[in-house]
């Protein structure tokens, strides 16, 4: 049974005010894990409860809110979605009151029948699912049922109608790292984007962040992942006009490839990539992208989640299983003035002043999409150095 009452405290205005995060991940060792890293599936939370009917009479929900954790606990994903369960358990073992009641339901097995079930067995909220295409299929049914969707994917298509996307998207982080590279006097842009549907995102969003910014885009092209299919994209970008800067909005690894090619005509422009980078191990070796920026969440409290998580389950947790532990500790701040057995409050997820997590401050705006605090990361021989910290507040 997992149970919680307290929360992360709102944003204010400073990011310096991660302290009760901090507080929760306070470790008996002081013990530094990996910074990420893909892992096996770690052996199931013993401090949640598995899926079972319930009714009102059952004294044990009287006092408790219940909420379902929709991710691939089997099949192809499941080590990714036990790492978020994984992370939600630490959440509330962490949190440690009697609030909200956490039950995990395997999206593996089809995602609209573990919605169904999920609703059925009364949960008034649905974290996840993980993958854009199982949203739509969970979404009509949390619909139906009046029940918010708090998912982890980062396709901003699939927000709207009670649906609120938490993954960390390619446009707030093109946006951030353009920004800052307007302020270092950059106004020359360039673009390298991978075809399909994540290279089309970012290729816009770079066109809208730079016009916004003052900038200008010189030239843009798509590439394919074949063999030469960079080195053809590279090409054509050489051979158009000048730029200051290159956004790759790709890989780290891919990235590189690039950058070697690109070397060859544009020796000293900037290199910029997205918040892709910010989930790959040995950034730091890719010696083609020292001196590089991106924009991502900070790694200063997930340390502290990642050495927690080693310590408790033996193995290291994937980058985004934060979003597991931060959704939980969202829920359980909201839970305090949340009526047990009434609807969820969901006008609470858009709070002006956000809240805050491991990944630092964020907010949902009204089209359901998530608002973060990113800072600029710089890639060197000795790691990532943070370049521009997050903002002191969200911009309007």
């Amino acid at each position: 049974m997992a149970e919680a009452a307290t929360a992360p405290q709102p944003w204010v205005g400073r990011v310096a005010r991660l302290g009760t995060v901090a507080g929760l991940l306070t470790l008996a060792a002081c013990v530094s894990g990996p910074r990420r890293g893909p892992v096996a599936p770690p052996p199931p939370p013993t401090a949640v409860e598995t899926p079972r009917p319930i009714g009102p009479e059952l004294p044990e929900d009287q006092n408790r809110h219940r909420i379902a954790l929709l991710v691939p606990l089997s099949g192809a994903n499941a080590a990714v979605g036990q790492s978020i369960a994984n992370a939600a358990n630490l959440a509330v073992l962490d949190t440690g009151g009697k609030r909200i009641r956490i039950t995990f339901y395997d999206t593996a097995t089809g995602p609209a029948a573990a919605a169904n079930r999920a609703v059925a067995e009364g949960n008034k909220l649905i974290l996840g699912p993980l993958l854009a295409d199982d949203v739509k299929l969970v979404a009509p049914v949390a619909q139906r049922a009046h029940v918010p969707l708090i998912s982890f994917s980062n396709d901003t298509s699939v927000a709207g109608n009670g649906t609120f996307v938490m993954g960390y998207t390619p446009a707030q982080s093109i946006d951030r790292v353009v920004r800052f590279a307007r302020s270092k006097g950059i106004s020359k842009f360039a673009g390298l984007t991978p075809s399909g549907v994540y290279g089309q995102r970012a290729a816009n969003a770079l066109l809208r962040s730079v016009e916004a910014a003052g900038g200008q885009v010189t030239s843009l092209q798509t590439f394919d992942r074949s063999k030469g299919g960079i080195a053809a994209a590279v090409t054509k970008l050489n051979g158009a006009s000048p730029y200051d800067a290159v956004l790759i909005a790709d890989s780290a690894r891919n990235a590189a490839q690039a950058v070697v090619l690109l070397r060859k005509s544009a020796p000293i422009a900037k290199v910029l990539g997205t918040e892709l980078w910010n989930t790959e191990t040995g950034i730091a070796g890719l010696t083609p992208l020292h001196g590089a920026w991106f924009a991502s969440v900070s790694d200063n409290l997930y340390r502290q989640l990642s050495s927690k998580y080693r310590l408790r389950y033996g193995t290291g947790p994937y980058r985004i299983a934060s979003m597991g532990y931060d959704s939980v500790l969202l829920v359980s701040r909201i839970a305090q003035g949340w009526q047990v057995g009434s609807d969820f409050p969901i006008a609470r997820l858009m709070d002006e002043g956000g809240f805050t997590g491991i990944d630092g401050p964020f907010r949902f705006r009204r089209d359901g999409v998530v608002d973060r605090a990113l800072e600029v990361q710089q890639v060197g021989p000795g790691g990532l150095t943070v370049v521009s910290a997050p903002p002191g507040r969200f911009e309007d």
